[in-house]
Protein backbone atom coordinates (compact mmCIF):
# COMPACT_ATOMS: atom_id res chain seq x y z
CA UNK A 1 0.00 0.00 0.00
CA UNK A 2 1.25 3.61 -0.74
CA UNK A 3 1.77 5.69 1.86
CA UNK A 4 3.28 8.92 2.99
CA UNK A 5 5.14 9.70 6.12
CA UNK A 6 3.82 12.04 8.96
CA UNK A 7 4.29 13.51 12.56
CA UNK A 8 5.93 10.09 12.59
CA UNK A 9 3.05 7.94 11.91
CA UNK A 10 2.49 5.96 8.55
CA UNK A 11 -0.59 7.09 7.00
CA UNK A 12 -2.16 5.04 4.05
CA UNK A 13 -2.40 6.89 0.81
CA UNK A 14 -5.67 6.37 0.57
CA UNK A 15 -6.75 8.72 3.80
CA UNK A 16 -3.99 11.21 3.00
CA UNK A 17 -5.08 12.30 -0.44
CA UNK A 18 -7.71 13.84 1.54
CA UNK A 19 -5.36 16.70 2.90
CA UNK A 20 -6.92 15.95 6.69
CA UNK A 21 -4.55 15.67 8.96
CA UNK A 22 -5.67 18.13 11.64
CA UNK A 23 -7.27 16.44 14.42
CA UNK A 24 -10.24 18.34 13.68
CA UNK A 25 -10.50 16.76 10.11
CA UNK A 26 -9.22 13.24 11.31
CA UNK A 27 -13.73 12.41 11.36
CA UNK A 28 -14.35 14.05 8.01
CA UNK A 29 -11.20 11.98 6.71
CA UNK A 30 -12.79 8.53 8.21
CA UNK A 31 -16.28 9.69 7.11
CA UNK A 32 -15.15 9.68 3.62
CA UNK A 33 -13.03 6.54 3.37
CA UNK A 34 -15.20 3.93 5.52
CA UNK A 35 -18.40 5.38 5.21
CA UNK A 36 -20.20 2.24 5.19
CA UNK A 37 -18.31 1.13 8.02
CA UNK A 38 -19.21 4.42 9.84
CA UNK A 39 -22.70 3.14 11.37
CA UNK A 40 -21.30 -0.02 12.39
CA UNK A 41 -18.44 1.77 14.40
CA UNK A 42 -21.21 4.29 15.89
CA UNK A 43 -23.32 0.27 17.31
CA UNK A 44 -20.25 -1.20 18.22
CA UNK A 45 -18.35 1.18 20.16
CA UNK A 46 -20.78 3.58 21.20
CA UNK A 47 -24.33 1.98 21.55
CA UNK A 48 -23.01 -1.48 23.30
CA UNK A 49 -20.33 -0.31 25.53
CA UNK A 50 -21.49 3.50 25.91
CA UNK A 51 -18.70 6.34 25.43
CA UNK A 52 -16.03 6.25 28.14
CA UNK A 53 -15.35 9.23 29.56
CA UNK A 54 -11.72 10.16 27.98
CA UNK A 55 -13.96 9.40 24.20
CA UNK A 56 -15.80 12.62 25.22
CA UNK A 57 -12.30 14.30 24.37
CA UNK A 58 -11.90 15.31 20.68
CA UNK A 59 -8.15 13.93 20.67
CA UNK A 60 -9.04 10.45 22.21
CA UNK A 61 -12.09 10.28 20.12
CA UNK A 62 -10.14 11.47 16.93
CA UNK A 63 -7.07 8.89 17.50
CA UNK A 64 -9.82 6.25 18.05
CA UNK A 65 -11.57 6.54 15.14
CA UNK A 66 -8.12 6.53 13.26
CA UNK A 67 -6.87 3.70 14.31
CA UNK A 68 -10.36 1.73 13.05
CA UNK A 69 -10.27 3.53 9.83
CA UNK A 70 -6.35 2.17 9.59
CA UNK A 71 -7.41 -1.27 9.91
CA UNK A 72 -10.92 -1.46 7.82
CA UNK A 73 -8.87 0.14 5.01
CA UNK A 74 -6.36 -2.35 5.35
CA UNK A 75 -9.33 -4.98 5.39
CA UNK A 76 -10.84 -3.34 2.36
CA UNK A 77 -7.26 -3.17 0.49
CA UNK A 78 -6.81 -7.90 0.87
CA UNK A 79 -7.49 -8.41 -2.93
CA UNK A 80 -9.99 -11.28 -3.16
CA UNK A 81 -8.79 -14.40 -4.14
CA UNK A 82 -11.48 -16.06 -7.12
CA UNK A 83 -10.77 -19.77 -8.16
CA UNK A 84 -11.78 -18.74 -11.78
CA UNK A 85 -12.31 -15.79 -14.19
CA UNK A 86 -14.73 -15.68 -17.60
CA UNK A 87 -12.32 -14.68 -19.51
CA UNK A 88 -14.50 -14.31 -22.45
CA UNK A 89 -17.72 -14.56 -23.55
CA UNK A 90 -19.09 -15.43 -27.06
CA UNK A 91 -22.31 -16.44 -28.41
CA UNK A 92 -23.69 -18.25 -31.99
CA UNK A 93 -27.10 -17.89 -33.79
CA UNK A 94 -28.28 -21.50 -35.09
CA UNK A 95 -31.39 -21.96 -36.99
CA UNK A 96 -32.67 -23.51 -34.01
CA UNK A 97 -30.94 -22.86 -30.92
CA UNK A 98 -28.83 -20.01 -29.54
CA UNK A 99 -25.33 -21.11 -28.21
CA UNK A 100 -23.43 -18.91 -25.34
CA UNK A 101 -19.80 -20.22 -24.46
CA UNK A 102 -18.39 -19.10 -20.95
CA UNK A 103 -14.60 -19.19 -21.20
CA UNK A 104 -12.99 -20.10 -17.92
CA UNK A 105 -9.40 -19.24 -16.61
CA UNK A 106 -9.89 -22.64 -14.02
CA UNK A 107 -13.39 -25.21 -13.77
CA UNK A 108 -15.55 -23.62 -11.90
CA UNK A 109 -18.83 -25.48 -9.90
CA UNK A 110 -22.26 -23.55 -11.51
CA UNK A 111 -26.06 -23.92 -10.82
CA UNK A 112 -29.07 -23.04 -12.66
CA UNK A 113 -32.73 -21.84 -12.00
CA UNK A 114 -35.46 -21.05 -14.54
CA UNK A 115 -37.40 -18.29 -13.35
CA UNK A 116 -41.38 -17.47 -15.06
CA UNK A 117 -43.37 -14.20 -15.19
CA UNK A 118 -40.72 -12.94 -16.78
CA UNK A 119 -38.75 -15.55 -18.18
CA UNK A 120 -35.47 -15.94 -16.61
CA UNK A 121 -32.82 -18.17 -16.50
CA UNK A 122 -29.98 -17.44 -13.90
CA UNK A 123 -26.58 -19.28 -13.74
CA UNK A 124 -24.36 -19.02 -10.68
CA UNK A 125 -20.67 -19.94 -10.81
CA UNK A 126 -19.13 -20.29 -7.60
CA UNK A 127 -16.08 -18.34 -6.36
CA UNK A 128 -15.69 -16.63 -10.05
CA UNK A 129 -15.89 -13.10 -11.51
CA UNK A 130 -16.52 -11.78 -14.60
CA UNK A 131 -13.11 -10.17 -16.65
CA UNK A 132 -15.06 -9.50 -19.34
CA UNK A 133 -17.49 -7.32 -20.77
CA UNK A 134 -21.45 -8.24 -21.55
CA UNK A 135 -22.33 -5.52 -23.64
CA UNK A 136 -20.94 -6.58 -27.14
CA UNK A 137 -23.15 -9.53 -27.41
CA UNK A 138 -24.88 -10.09 -30.79
CA UNK A 139 -28.11 -10.40 -29.04
CA UNK A 140 -30.14 -9.72 -32.06
CA UNK A 141 -32.16 -12.63 -33.53
CA UNK A 142 -32.00 -14.26 -30.43
CA UNK A 143 -34.64 -15.42 -27.14
CA UNK A 144 -32.14 -13.42 -25.13
CA UNK A 145 -33.57 -9.65 -24.65
CA UNK A 146 -30.72 -8.65 -21.94
CA UNK A 147 -27.71 -10.19 -20.27
CA UNK A 148 -27.31 -9.29 -16.48
CA UNK A 149 -24.26 -9.88 -14.44
CA UNK A 150 -23.82 -9.47 -10.20
CA UNK A 151 -21.63 -10.58 -7.20
CA UNK A 152 -24.07 -12.74 -5.07
CA UNK A 153 -23.01 -13.78 -1.41
CA UNK A 154 -19.33 -12.27 -1.85
CA UNK A 155 -17.66 -14.80 -4.39
CA UNK A 156 -20.09 -16.00 -6.60
CA UNK A 157 -20.74 -14.38 -9.86
CA UNK A 158 -24.78 -14.67 -11.16
CA UNK A 159 -25.73 -14.32 -14.89
CA UNK A 160 -29.07 -13.48 -15.48
CA UNK A 161 -30.38 -14.08 -19.11
CA UNK A 162 -34.01 -12.09 -19.72
CA UNK A 163 -35.34 -14.07 -22.23
CA UNK A 164 -38.08 -13.25 -25.07
CA UNK A 165 -39.41 -16.71 -26.06
CA UNK A 166 -40.04 -20.35 -24.60
CA UNK A 167 -36.47 -22.00 -24.92
CA UNK A 168 -35.39 -25.29 -23.64
CA UNK A 169 -31.94 -25.06 -21.84
CA UNK A 170 -28.83 -26.97 -21.64
CA UNK A 171 -25.91 -26.16 -19.14
CA UNK A 172 -22.66 -27.71 -19.04
CA UNK A 173 -19.42 -27.86 -18.10
CA UNK A 174 -16.65 -28.72 -20.72
CA UNK A 175 -13.14 -29.86 -19.98
CA UNK A 176 -9.96 -28.47 -21.82
CA UNK A 177 -8.64 -30.03 -25.05
CA UNK A 178 -5.86 -28.48 -27.39
CA UNK A 179 -7.32 -25.38 -28.30
CA UNK A 180 -9.44 -24.29 -25.65
CA UNK A 181 -9.60 -24.31 -21.85
CA UNK A 182 -12.37 -24.94 -19.76
CA UNK A 183 -15.84 -23.62 -21.10
CA UNK A 184 -19.35 -23.53 -19.80
CA UNK A 185 -21.89 -24.14 -22.63
CA UNK A 186 -25.47 -22.18 -22.23
CA UNK A 187 -27.51 -24.30 -24.85
CA UNK A 188 -31.44 -22.31 -25.54
CA UNK A 189 -33.29 -24.75 -27.92
CA UNK A 190 -36.09 -22.45 -29.46
CA UNK A 191 -39.28 -24.61 -28.21
CA UNK A 192 -40.87 -23.47 -31.75
CA UNK A 193 -38.02 -25.14 -33.55
CA UNK A 194 -37.69 -27.71 -31.87
CA UNK A 195 -36.39 -30.57 -33.79
CA UNK A 196 -37.67 -34.81 -32.82
CA UNK A 197 -35.10 -37.25 -32.56
CA UNK A 198 -34.95 -38.68 -36.18
CA UNK A 199 -36.27 -42.27 -36.65
CA UNK A 200 -34.54 -44.61 -39.66
CA UNK A 201 -35.90 -43.28 -42.66
CA UNK A 202 -38.28 -46.21 -44.09
CA UNK A 203 -37.79 -47.34 -47.41
CA UNK A 204 -40.49 -45.82 -49.83
CA UNK A 205 -41.56 -47.92 -53.00
CA UNK A 206 -41.39 -45.82 -56.37
CA UNK A 207 -45.29 -45.91 -56.47
CA UNK A 208 -45.29 -43.89 -53.25
CA UNK A 209 -43.05 -41.19 -54.11
CA UNK A 210 -43.30 -38.19 -56.83
CA UNK A 211 -42.79 -39.05 -59.83
CA UNK A 212 -40.81 -36.33 -60.81
CA UNK A 213 -39.04 -35.31 -57.16
CA UNK A 214 -35.90 -33.87 -56.93
CA UNK A 215 -32.54 -35.43 -55.67
CA UNK A 216 -31.44 -33.77 -52.33
CA UNK A 217 -27.96 -33.46 -51.86
CA UNK A 218 -27.40 -32.55 -48.05
CA UNK A 219 -24.09 -30.56 -48.44
CA UNK A 220 -22.03 -29.93 -45.27
CA UNK A 221 -19.41 -27.34 -44.19
CA UNK A 222 -17.75 -28.87 -41.59
CA UNK A 223 -17.06 -27.56 -38.00
CA UNK A 224 -18.35 -23.59 -38.06
CA UNK A 225 -18.65 -21.82 -34.39
CA UNK A 226 -16.17 -22.34 -31.84
CA UNK A 227 -14.60 -24.84 -33.33
CA UNK A 228 -12.28 -23.31 -36.89
CA UNK A 229 -11.07 -26.30 -38.09
CA UNK A 230 -7.57 -26.03 -38.87
CA UNK A 231 -5.69 -22.66 -39.28
CA UNK A 232 -3.60 -21.89 -42.07
CA UNK A 233 -0.96 -19.38 -42.36
CA UNK A 234 -2.60 -15.65 -41.61
CA UNK A 235 -5.34 -16.81 -39.64
CA UNK A 236 -7.11 -18.79 -42.72
CA UNK A 237 -10.16 -20.77 -40.86
CA UNK A 238 -11.05 -24.13 -42.06
CA UNK A 239 -14.42 -23.28 -40.80
CA UNK A 240 -14.64 -20.15 -43.30
CA UNK A 241 -13.55 -21.06 -46.71
CA UNK A 242 -15.38 -24.72 -46.64
CA UNK A 243 -18.29 -22.61 -46.28
CA UNK A 244 -17.79 -20.18 -48.82
CA UNK A 245 -17.11 -23.43 -50.70
CA UNK A 246 -20.74 -25.31 -49.82
CA UNK A 247 -22.35 -22.39 -50.83
CA UNK A 248 -20.60 -21.92 -54.19
CA UNK A 249 -21.60 -25.96 -54.99
CA UNK A 250 -25.32 -25.18 -53.19
CA UNK A 251 -25.63 -22.29 -55.94
CA UNK A 252 -24.31 -24.02 -58.99
CA UNK A 253 -26.62 -27.46 -58.08
CA UNK A 254 -29.72 -25.12 -57.58
CA UNK A 255 -29.53 -24.42 -61.23
CA UNK A 256 -29.94 -27.15 -62.21
CA UNK A 257 -33.30 -29.06 -62.86
CA UNK A 258 -33.94 -31.62 -61.34
CA UNK A 259 -31.62 -31.46 -57.97
CA UNK A 260 -32.26 -29.72 -54.32
CA UNK A 261 -29.07 -28.38 -52.70
CA UNK A 262 -29.82 -28.31 -48.77
CA UNK A 263 -26.77 -27.04 -46.40
CA UNK A 264 -26.19 -28.23 -43.44
CA UNK A 265 -24.74 -24.99 -42.02
CA UNK A 266 -25.83 -21.99 -43.21
CA UNK A 267 -23.73 -19.76 -40.68
CA UNK A 268 -21.05 -19.70 -38.46
CA UNK A 269 -22.45 -21.83 -35.61
CA UNK A 270 -21.33 -25.17 -34.73
CA UNK A 271 -23.44 -28.75 -35.18
CA UNK A 272 -22.86 -32.08 -33.67
CA UNK A 273 -21.34 -34.91 -35.84
CA UNK A 274 -24.63 -36.53 -34.98
CA UNK A 275 -27.05 -34.04 -35.73
CA UNK A 276 -25.13 -33.29 -39.38
CA UNK A 277 -26.21 -37.08 -40.42
CA UNK A 278 -29.43 -36.53 -38.73
CA UNK A 279 -30.01 -33.48 -40.77
CA UNK A 280 -29.35 -35.50 -43.78
CA UNK A 281 -31.31 -38.14 -42.76
CA UNK A 282 -34.55 -36.38 -41.95
CA UNK A 283 -34.01 -34.97 -45.52
CA UNK A 284 -34.15 -38.24 -46.72
CA UNK A 285 -31.02 -36.57 -48.77
CA UNK A 286 -30.04 -38.49 -52.10
CA UNK A 287 -26.14 -37.85 -50.79
CA UNK A 288 -24.45 -36.61 -48.08
CA UNK A 289 -20.96 -34.80 -48.64
CA UNK A 290 -18.70 -33.23 -46.38
CA UNK A 291 -16.71 -30.39 -47.19
CA UNK A 292 -13.09 -29.63 -45.50
CA UNK A 293 -9.97 -28.19 -46.00
CA UNK A 294 -7.74 -30.24 -43.34
CA UNK A 295 -3.85 -30.11 -41.88
CA UNK A 296 -1.46 -32.09 -41.12
CA UNK A 297 1.66 -32.34 -38.93
CA UNK A 298 3.89 -31.48 -41.89
CA UNK A 299 3.05 -28.31 -43.92
CA UNK A 300 4.38 -30.08 -46.79
CA UNK A 301 1.05 -32.71 -46.94
CA UNK A 302 -0.53 -30.86 -50.10
CA UNK A 303 -3.39 -32.27 -52.25
CA UNK A 304 -7.38 -33.00 -52.85
CA UNK A 305 -8.95 -36.64 -51.39
CA UNK A 306 -12.24 -38.28 -51.56
CA UNK A 307 -13.05 -40.00 -47.89
CA UNK A 308 -15.43 -42.79 -47.27
CA UNK A 309 -16.15 -45.02 -43.90
CA UNK A 310 -14.45 -47.71 -43.46
CA UNK A 311 -15.61 -51.31 -42.07
CA UNK A 312 -12.41 -52.63 -41.33
CA UNK A 313 -9.38 -49.71 -40.24
CA UNK A 314 -7.86 -46.86 -42.40
CA UNK A 315 -6.70 -47.29 -45.91
CA UNK A 316 -3.60 -44.97 -44.68
CA UNK A 317 -1.92 -43.18 -42.33
CA UNK A 318 -2.66 -39.90 -43.18
CA UNK A 319 -6.77 -41.30 -43.72
CA UNK A 320 -7.04 -42.29 -39.99
CA UNK A 321 -4.67 -39.28 -38.84
CA UNK A 322 -7.30 -37.10 -40.43
CA UNK A 323 -10.55 -39.12 -38.94
CA UNK A 324 -9.34 -39.06 -36.05
CA UNK A 325 -9.14 -35.14 -36.18
CA UNK A 326 -12.30 -34.75 -37.55
CA UNK A 327 -14.28 -37.25 -35.10
CA UNK A 328 -12.47 -35.04 -32.54
CA UNK A 329 -14.46 -31.90 -33.77
CA UNK A 330 -17.63 -32.30 -30.83
CA UNK A 331 -14.83 -31.90 -28.24
CA UNK A 332 -14.20 -28.58 -29.67
CA UNK A 333 -17.43 -27.54 -30.81
CA UNK A 334 -18.97 -28.40 -27.51
CA UNK A 335 -21.01 -31.01 -27.68
CA UNK A 336 -22.40 -32.86 -23.72
CA UNK A 337 -20.88 -35.88 -23.41
CA UNK A 338 -24.43 -37.61 -23.54
CA UNK A 339 -24.96 -36.38 -26.80
CA UNK A 340 -22.01 -38.40 -28.53
CA UNK A 341 -23.93 -41.76 -29.60
CA UNK A 342 -22.11 -43.27 -32.13
CA UNK A 343 -23.56 -45.71 -34.34
CA UNK A 344 -23.25 -49.23 -33.60
CA UNK A 345 -21.57 -52.15 -35.46
CA UNK A 346 -25.38 -52.85 -36.65
CA UNK A 347 -24.98 -49.71 -38.66
CA UNK A 348 -22.40 -51.21 -40.48
CA UNK A 349 -23.90 -54.51 -41.32
CA UNK A 350 -26.41 -52.24 -42.81
CA UNK A 351 -24.29 -50.41 -45.02
CA UNK A 352 -23.04 -53.65 -46.77
CA UNK A 353 -26.47 -54.74 -47.06
CA UNK A 354 -28.22 -51.93 -48.36
CA UNK A 355 -25.56 -51.05 -50.53
CA UNK A 356 -25.08 -47.07 -49.27
CA UNK A 357 -21.04 -47.48 -49.11
CA UNK A 358 -20.83 -48.87 -52.73
CA UNK A 359 -22.76 -46.30 -54.00
CA UNK A 360 -20.32 -43.59 -51.60
CA UNK A 361 -17.45 -44.76 -53.32
CA UNK A 362 -18.64 -44.77 -57.28
CA UNK A 363 -19.93 -41.47 -56.72
CA UNK A 364 -16.24 -40.41 -54.53
CA UNK A 365 -14.36 -42.09 -57.91
CA UNK A 366 -16.45 -39.51 -60.46
CA UNK A 367 -15.57 -36.38 -58.08
CA UNK A 368 -12.15 -37.12 -57.74
CA UNK A 369 -11.82 -37.36 -61.33
CA UNK A 370 -13.10 -33.94 -62.03
CA UNK A 371 -11.04 -32.71 -58.83
CA UNK A 372 -8.02 -34.26 -60.64
CA UNK A 373 -8.55 -31.36 -63.30
CA UNK A 374 -8.22 -28.58 -61.12
CA UNK A 375 -6.10 -29.77 -58.33
CA UNK A 376 -3.40 -32.01 -57.25
CA UNK A 377 -4.73 -34.85 -55.53
CA UNK A 378 -3.45 -36.02 -52.25
CA UNK A 379 -4.18 -39.67 -53.31
CA UNK A 380 -5.04 -40.88 -56.93
CA UNK A 381 -8.17 -43.28 -55.31
CA UNK A 382 -11.07 -42.78 -52.98
CA UNK A 383 -9.79 -43.70 -49.39
CA UNK A 384 -12.06 -45.20 -46.34
CA UNK A 385 -11.48 -44.46 -42.41
CA UNK A 386 -13.81 -44.68 -39.78
CA UNK A 387 -15.04 -40.46 -39.80
CA UNK A 388 -18.31 -40.38 -37.28
CA UNK A 389 -19.72 -37.58 -39.42
CA UNK A 390 -20.01 -40.67 -42.44
CA UNK A 391 -21.87 -43.36 -40.21
CA UNK A 392 -25.29 -42.51 -41.81
CA UNK A 393 -27.17 -46.34 -42.85
CA UNK A 394 -29.51 -45.10 -45.58
CA UNK A 395 -27.66 -41.83 -47.52
CA UNK A 396 -24.37 -42.40 -49.33
CA UNK A 397 -21.86 -40.06 -47.44
CA UNK A 398 -18.52 -38.39 -48.64
CA UNK A 399 -15.53 -36.54 -47.13
CA UNK A 400 -14.00 -34.48 -49.34
CA UNK A 401 -10.78 -32.82 -48.55
CA UNK A 402 -10.39 -29.93 -50.57
CA UNK A 403 -6.62 -29.21 -49.92
CA UNK A 404 -4.32 -29.05 -47.22
CA UNK A 405 -5.07 -25.57 -45.15
CA UNK A 406 -1.25 -26.18 -43.61
CA UNK A 407 0.11 -26.19 -46.54
CA UNK A 408 1.13 -22.35 -47.64
CA UNK A 409 0.82 -22.55 -51.19
CA UNK A 410 -2.25 -24.38 -50.90
CA UNK A 411 -3.93 -22.12 -48.39
CA UNK A 412 -3.53 -18.92 -50.97
CA UNK A 413 -5.56 -21.16 -53.38
CA UNK A 414 -8.14 -22.03 -50.95
CA UNK A 415 -8.73 -18.40 -50.14
CA UNK A 416 -9.55 -17.05 -53.49
CA UNK A 417 -12.60 -17.09 -55.07
CA UNK A 418 -11.93 -18.09 -58.14
CA UNK A 419 -10.55 -21.39 -57.07
CA UNK A 420 -13.17 -21.76 -54.60
CA UNK A 421 -16.10 -21.63 -57.58
CA UNK A 422 -13.58 -24.35 -59.85
CA UNK A 423 -13.62 -26.51 -56.76
CA UNK A 424 -17.18 -26.29 -56.41
CA UNK A 425 -17.58 -27.01 -59.98
CA UNK A 426 -15.70 -30.19 -59.82
CA UNK A 427 -17.68 -31.65 -57.02
CA UNK A 428 -20.62 -30.65 -58.49
CA UNK A 429 -20.04 -32.29 -61.88
CA UNK A 430 -18.78 -35.97 -60.24
CA UNK A 431 -22.23 -35.49 -58.82
CA UNK A 432 -24.31 -34.80 -61.71
CA UNK A 433 -22.59 -37.56 -63.80
CA UNK A 434 -23.35 -40.46 -61.40
CA UNK A 435 -26.65 -39.21 -60.77
CA UNK A 436 -27.10 -38.90 -64.59
CA UNK A 437 -25.67 -42.35 -64.85
CA UNK A 438 -27.90 -43.73 -61.47
CA UNK A 439 -31.24 -41.90 -61.35
CA UNK A 440 -32.99 -42.57 -58.06
CA UNK A 441 -36.18 -43.93 -58.83
CA UNK A 442 -38.99 -41.17 -58.83
CA UNK A 443 -36.87 -38.31 -59.72
CA UNK A 444 -36.57 -36.26 -62.38
CA UNK A 445 -33.89 -37.59 -64.05
CA UNK A 446 -35.42 -41.19 -63.98
CA UNK A 447 -39.00 -39.70 -65.61
CA UNK A 448 -36.85 -37.97 -68.58
CA UNK A 449 -34.79 -41.76 -68.84
CA UNK A 450 -38.06 -42.92 -69.24
CA UNK A 451 -39.33 -40.79 -71.41
CA UNK A 452 -36.51 -42.06 -74.07
CA UNK A 453 -33.93 -39.00 -72.73
CA UNK A 454 -30.27 -40.74 -73.69
CA UNK A 455 -27.02 -39.92 -72.04
CA UNK A 456 -23.36 -39.40 -74.08
CA UNK A 457 -20.60 -39.69 -72.40
CA UNK A 458 -18.12 -37.36 -73.91
CA UNK A 459 -14.88 -38.24 -75.99
CA UNK A 460 -11.71 -36.64 -77.35
CA UNK A 461 -12.96 -34.51 -79.96
CA UNK A 462 -16.75 -33.93 -79.18
CA UNK A 463 -18.46 -30.12 -79.08
CA UNK A 464 -21.47 -29.22 -77.71
CA UNK A 465 -22.27 -28.20 -81.11
CA UNK A 466 -22.05 -31.28 -82.78
CA UNK A 467 -24.10 -33.57 -79.70
CA UNK A 468 -26.67 -31.11 -80.65
CA UNK A 469 -26.94 -31.58 -84.11
CA UNK A 470 -26.41 -35.66 -83.77
CA UNK A 471 -29.39 -35.95 -81.72
CA UNK A 472 -31.61 -32.91 -83.05
CA UNK A 473 -31.71 -31.22 -80.00
CA UNK A 474 -31.09 -27.15 -79.52
CA UNK A 475 -27.75 -26.91 -77.67
CA UNK A 476 -29.86 -25.01 -75.65
CA UNK A 477 -31.90 -27.81 -74.03
CA UNK A 478 -29.15 -29.76 -73.56
CA UNK A 479 -26.94 -26.98 -71.21
CA UNK A 480 -30.51 -26.27 -69.56
CA UNK A 481 -30.89 -30.26 -69.13
CA UNK A 482 -27.52 -30.78 -67.58
CA UNK A 483 -27.04 -27.33 -65.77
CA UNK A 484 -24.13 -26.10 -67.96
CA UNK A 485 -23.93 -22.12 -68.00
CA UNK A 486 -20.89 -22.49 -70.99
CA UNK A 487 -20.36 -24.31 -74.34
CA UNK A 488 -17.01 -26.08 -72.33
CA UNK A 489 -17.54 -29.59 -71.92
CA UNK A 490 -14.57 -32.65 -70.32
CA UNK A 491 -13.57 -35.80 -72.04
CA UNK A 492 -15.92 -38.25 -70.05
CA UNK A 493 -17.88 -36.34 -68.58
CA UNK A 494 -22.04 -37.58 -68.85
CA UNK A 495 -24.61 -35.70 -70.65
CA UNK A 496 -28.33 -36.16 -70.45
CA UNK A 497 -29.68 -35.71 -73.78
CA UNK A 498 -33.31 -34.59 -73.54
CA UNK A 499 -36.19 -35.20 -76.18
CA UNK A 500 -36.00 -33.29 -79.61
CA UNK A 501 -38.45 -30.25 -79.22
Amino acid sequence: MASVKRANVMWPASICHHACLRRCDLFECFRREVGPWRRLTQVVLLRKWGAPAWFNSGRSRARLMLSVALVLSAISATPMVWSAEVEAVRLWRAPDHTRIVLDLSDAADFKTLTLANPDRLVLDLLDTRLNTALSALPLAETPIARVRAGIRQGSNLRLVFDLSAQVTVSVFLLPPNESTGHRVVVDLFDEANAVAEIAPVPVLSVESLDARRDIVIAIDPGHGGEDPGASGPGGLREKVVVLQIARRLEAQLAKIPGFKPVLIRTGDYYVSLKNRRDQARSLQADLFISIHADAFREPSARGASIYTLSTRGATSTTAQYLADTENEADRVGGVQLAEMDPMLAGVLADLSMTGTLDTSLNVGRLILQQIEGVARLHKKQVEQAGFVVLKSPDVPSLLVETGFISNPQEADRLATPAYQDKMARAIRRGIQTWFARQPPPGTLLAWQREQGGREVTIAAGDTLSQIAERFGVPVANIKSTNGLTRDVIYVGQTLVIPEAP
